[in-house]
């Protein structure tokens, strides 16, 4: 299992709190369970590295997010605000492009990033076929979150590796902007 922790923990609660304030995500159960075997992984690593006033290094403590909360503050309103356009990006993306995700999720001989590379394929077909007057990469970012959604309310048995996938694919197409929009 991979831990989430460095570069990968902003794109892993941007996902999260995203995927939380999303309509229509069917699996909130299966995320929060995610989210509970996720921050007893990272309790479980004794390899934090102790601060000078005492505490761990910032990982994922008793459910929090393990970041300062001005910037917990600052993802949940910026993945909300994601969340309202990926709701309507949601409704651009055909039945037949999720599927063939699935499907690729689904095809266990395919490696992870054979399956990233795919993703970011159809990221960028979809970004050409849905108008938008944003950024490209804001567009980008929210399309590979909202197909993560719809990926997973289709094969709800997939969450653990369509979550991990797309902070992934996120942490190597968007990191920068991530940073650069959370304020880091």
């Amino acid at each position: 299992m991979e831990q989430i922790n460095g570069p990968l923990q902003m794109e892993h609660a941007l996902l999260f709190t995203f995927l939380e304030a999303s309509s229509d995500c069917k699996f909130k159960d299966q995320l929060h369970s995610l989210q509970s075997q996720q921050i007893m992984v990272l309790q479980g690593n004794d390899d934090d590295e102790l601060q000078t006033d005492g505490n761990r290094s910032g990982h994922f403590r008793n459910g929090d997010l393990g970041l300062a909360p001005t910037n917990e503050e600052v993802i949940r309103i910026i993945a909300a605000q994601l969340a309202e356009i990926g709701d309507q990006f949601d409704k651009e993306i055909q039945e037949r492009v999720v599927n063939g995700l699935v499907q690729h999720f689904l095809n266990e001989n395919l490696s992870n990033e054979e399956i990233s590379r795919h993703m970011s394929r159809v990221v960028r077909e979809l970004i050409q076929a849905i108008p938008s007057d944003m950024e490209q990469e804001k567009a980008m970012l929210v399309l590979a979150m909202v197909l993560t959604k719809k990926i997973v309310n289709t094969v709800p048995s997939l969450l653990r590796r369509v979550f991990d996938t797309t902070v992934n694919y996120m942490n190597q197409q968007f990191h920068n902007y991530i940073v650069e929009m959370l304020g880091e």
